[in-house]
Parts: C-alpha cells; sequence; structure tokens
C-alpha cells in the first residue's frame, strides 16, 4: 500500500481563524478530513501531522523515509528559511510535494524564494484546500510509478 505523510509547518494550526483573507476559513482538522477522504478513496494510507517546531519535522521527514513514504509537505514559513528541512527531505529520500494554501508568488518577496522546492518532485500553491488534493495525487502517482528497485527495503 502507498503511504503518503502529510506534513504542516508552523501556524498552520491557527487556519480557520489566522488571516482567513489569505489562508480561508478552513482549519487544519477539515483540510485532514479532506484529505483523509480522497487518500481512503485512492487506496493510500495517510499519517497527518502538524507541528510549530523545526526538529519535529525534520524528524517526521526522516520516519517517511525510512517507511519508504512519500511527503506531501506544507512547510508554512520554514519553506523559505530551513535548510534543515531541505536537507532533510534531500537525505531522506523520501520523494516529497510541497504545497501552499496561497499563491506565496503573489505575496511578498520573501516568501518567493523556497529552499525546499529544488529537492522536491515540484511545487503546488494558490488552489486553498485544493493544493493538498492535488499534492496527494501528485505524490501518489509519483509513488505508483515508481519501480521496485527504487523503493527502500524495510528490514
Amino acid at each position: 500500500m502507498i503511504t503518503v505523510h502529510v506534513l504542516n509547518g508552523p501556524n498552520l494550526n491557527l487556519l480557520g481563524r489566522r488571516e482567513p483573507q489569505v489562508y480561508g476559513h478552513m482549519t487544519l482538522a477539515e483540510i485532514e478530513r479532506m484529505v483523509r477522504e480522497r487518500a481512503t478513496g485512492m487506496g493510500v494510507a495517510v499519517t497527518f501531522r502538524q507541528s510549530n517546531h523545526e526538529g519535529q519535522l525534520v524528524d517526521w521527514i526522516q520516519e517517511a523515509g525510512a517507511q519508504g513514504a512519500g511527503i506531501v509537505i506544507n512547510a508554512g514559513a520554514y519553506t523559505h528559511t530551513s535548510i534543515a528541512l531541505r536537507d532533510a527531505i534531500a537525505g531522506s529520500g523520501a520523494p516529497t510535494v510541497e504545497v501552499h494554501l496561497s499563491n506565496v508568488h503573489a505575496r511578498e518577496t520573501f516568501r518567493h524564494r523556497s529552499l525546499i522546492a529544488p529537492v522536491s518532485l515540484g511545487v503546488i500553491c494558490g488552489f486553498g484546500p485544493m493544493s493538498y488534493l492535488l499534492g496527494l495525487e501528485a505524490i501518489h502517482r509519483a509513488l505508483a510509478e515508481r519501480s521496485p528497485q527504487d523503493t527502500p527495503s524495510k528490514h
């Protein structure tokens, strides 16, 4: 079975009440339910997590890589600042899709640069909660197309 870890960075626990004009009115719990429903229909196992702590996200990225899972990550502000997350993604071997609710390229200049995009399969932004569904579809396809020799051993 294909497994995907959906990882969320700082302040995403505030969705629904934090700047709804930018991030919308859905809570992270509502997005999780939507993702789980879609994943179930696809036959994908999902681990959905959020942390405000960079080191915790690094641990979860490494865990996903060790399990041969894919990652959909909304790293929040860490997208633009975290060499640690970039290195964890690169070092873990976990295929990764970066997602954002807002169109980061239509926002402040500092949000235009992602440190994790260069080690990700792709970036999806600007589609609100649908960005997560598109990310799930993209990582599912990438994992389904991997050949058995590309999959890490689990022993």
